[in-house]
Parts: C-alpha cells; structure tokens; sequence
C-alpha cells in the first residue's frame, strides 16, 4: 500500500472516533433548590446546560460544580457524570448605624455576602448574627463598623479600632484593660467619644509603715521623804515607738497625695518623774547676830522699791495687804504671794520682814523686793538668802515658780 493512501486511511479514522466522542452522551443533573432536573447529552457548556433544562438566572444567583463556583461559558472538566447546584440568591437586609440596605447575595456566609458587597470587614466590626453565620434564606443582619479611636497611655497614644458599647468594653478588646485604680477619660461605663480621644490615668496607691519616736513628759511628784525644795529623780524619761501606717496615691507615676490611716502605739513612752520634798525641818541659826528659827530657806536674787520709786510718774505708798510701803515690807511674785501673805521672813544686811506685797519678779531666777521709805530708802541689789520664820504655815507652796 502506497504510503499516501495508508495516511488517508488513518485521517478517517481519527475523524470517526473524533465524531462518535463528541456524541456521546453523558448524565446530567442540575439541582434548583427543590426542583431536580435530569439530561443526558455531549453539551459541556453550563450555560447551555441550564438552558437544555429550561432553567433561568437572576444576575446574584450562581452555580456550583463539586461545591465550586463554575463559570458558566467555561466547559467543565472530562468526568463520567455531572451534578450541578443552582444556588439563588436570596435578600439580606443590611442595618447600619446611618441607615439599611437590601443585598441580593448568593453568597454561604454573612461576611462573604458583606465582602462580595464592598464592605471590608475589620476583626472589631460588630456584626449580627457573625460573619461565619451560614445563608439559608433571607436574613436581617446588624452591622456596626469598628472606627479609630486614640488612647493616650502610659506617654504613649494608641491607635486602635472598636465598635464597643463603651470605653471598658473597647479598650479591654484592644488589650489595654484598666486595671486595679486606673481611670479612663471618658469613664470606663461611658459610651466611646465622637471625638475619638481616650485617656488613661494610671493609679496606684502603695501603703508604708514609718516609726515616730514619741517624747517622754516630765511631771512632779510629792515626796516626804525628801526635805522642802530639795527634788530627787525618782524616774528616768524613756522616749515610746509609734507604727504609723500611710497611703500613698500615685497617678502616672507621679505621687499625687498621702494619707495617714492609722497609728498605733509600739511601746508607750515612759514619764520622766521627779520628786519634790515636802519634809519641813525647823534649823535655828544665827544671822546678822540675831538667832532665828527657820523652816525654809531660799536664794533670791533682791531689789530694793519704795513709795516714789515703784517705777511710773507716780507715787504708789500701799502694799497690796494695805500696809505703807517701809522697811519690814517686801514684795514677791503674786502665786507666792497667795500662799505667803503676811509670812514673816529675815533677809541679810536687811533685817526681818514680812511678805505684804506683789511685784512682777523675773523669769529666769527666784526674787524679792526690800520695801523702803523714801527718807531711808536704800538700793540692794544682788543675790542673797531668805529665811522663812516660824510659825510653819497651814498652806505651804512646795515647790516655787520664778512668777
């Protein structure tokens, strides 16, 4: 056989088998919600699939191969059989805060439908029910868009989305919870600022414990053991320990205030107590050659007053007992002169006396002022003795104060 006529041969061939391929018919089925449809036929074409079984689209509805979308002018893959899924669309009502809208989708999922619709989704969008909510009818979706907020932190400003009710709600998804004291500006229940601005007051309070020495007193106690005007340290003075207990307030690192909530005695201070003489012993001596009998004795520092020299641009003649001011008069401080009216006492290079009137003293030392006349007026100034004479009064003054 010629070599020309043997390749002829073979072209027909290849051009039967072509034929009868291109003719054989395969099983269709193409389900529409509950309707099934039935072909068989070569046509590979989804568009004129649906068109065999008499079945129209709208412009949202889609078609499924094996769970895939399938384009519809695209021939499908070589298989033995075919099954195929109308999926219509269906209406979803969108609510928004600035108003709704209805979308006709045939997408599986509510964030699909919303994605395929324009609308980019963000992790803090609030949608409801969410996006992985599967479509199997109509269905009225919720959706609220997260928008930026600033929270200004810790010397930091953060930017961050949310669409939460309110700050705590927002700022805990943003990982930046108040926490313990912390305050939020606007507060934590309010709703998110239309300015977009949130601030963080870092607060903390810490307490700490301080010691206080507390001081010790001194007081006087009667002795009878001791004599008058002697005095015996009967108690050494011990300084006591306080615990006290502060809050300290912190807000962003810079302490705003303390406060003293309470204090409590460690050890108690201990008095320091002296003890004074109240013993009267009667001496005799003699003074200036005169014997005298004394019950107490006392250094004094001595001035020397009479009627027109008592200071002022006056004369002053009484004594406070309303005797004339003379020699035998002298005056003291008024506490002593409440106990001392009318003592008898011996002074020397003075002579005796008797306490009949009140001057002001000093502060610093124990005084007494001579009383003259003004014919025989005499100035004695400086320190000397007092004797107080018996009798020993019924109210005795034991200790003595400077005035």
């Amino acid at each position: 056989m010629k070599p020309a006529y043997r390749l002829l041969i073979i072209s027909l061939l290849l051009f039967i088998v072509s034929c009868q391929a291109q003719n054989v018919q395969t099983p269709i089925i193409i389900l529409d919600g509950g309707q099934v449809y039935t072909l068989s036929t070569p046509e590979r074409l989804p568009a004129r699939l649906l068109a065999e079984a008499k079945i129209s689209l709208s412009p949202a509805d889609r078609v499924l191969y094996l769970g895939a979308l399938v384009s519809l002018d695209q021939p499908l893959p070589e298989a033995k059989s075919y099954t195929l899924q109308v999926r219509r669309a269906v209406a979803l009502k969108l609510v928004k805060p600035g108003g709704q809208q209805t979308i006709q989708t045939s997408a599986f999922t509510v964030g699909q439908a919303l994605t395929e619709a324009g609308i980019s989704l963000y992790a803090t969008d609030l949608l409801d029910p969410p996006a992985e909510t599967p479509i199997i009818g109509p269905l009225t979706v919720t959706y609220t868009p997260a928008r930026e907020y600033t929270v200004r932190v810790d010397g930091k400003s953060i930017v961050i989305r949310s669409a939460a009710g309110t700050v705590g709600q927002a700022l805990a998804q943003a990982g930046i919870p108040l926490e313990g004291l912390d305050a939020s500006f606007p507060s934590e229940s309010a709703p998110l600022p239309e300015d977009g601005q949130i601030r963080i007051l870092r607060v903390v309070e810490t307490v700490t414990l301080s010691q206080k020495s507390i001081p010790f007193t001194s007081r006087f106690e009667a002795s009878a053991d001791l004599e008058l005007d002697q005095q015996s340290l009967l108690q050494g003075g011990e300084a006591g320990l306080a615990m006290s207990r502060v809050r300290i307030r912190y807000e962003d690192g810079q302490e705003v205030g303390r406060q003293a909530e309470s204090e409590s005695v460690v050890r108690p201070a201990r008095d320091r107590v002296v003890g004074y003489g109240t013993k009267v012993v009667i001496r005799s001596t003699s003074v200036d050659g005169v014997a005298i009998q004394y019950w107490r004795v006392v250094r004094v520092y001595t001035t020397s007053y009479s009627p027109c020299r008592s200071g002022g641009d006056r004369c002053y003649p009484g004594t406070s007992s309303g005797k004339p001011v003379e020699k035998g008069v002298v005056a003291v401080v008024l506490r002593w002169y409440y106990y001392m009216k009318g003592q008898p006492v011996y002074i020397p290079g003075y002579g005796p006396a008797a306490i009949e009137d009140v001057g002001g003293g000093f502060p610093d030392r124990y005084w007494i002022d001579l009383g003259w006349s003004d014919s025989d007026y005499q100035p004695m100034t400086g320190w000397t003795t007092v004797y107080f004479l018996t009798p020993v009064p019924d109210n005795i003054l034991y200790t003595l104060p400077y005035r």
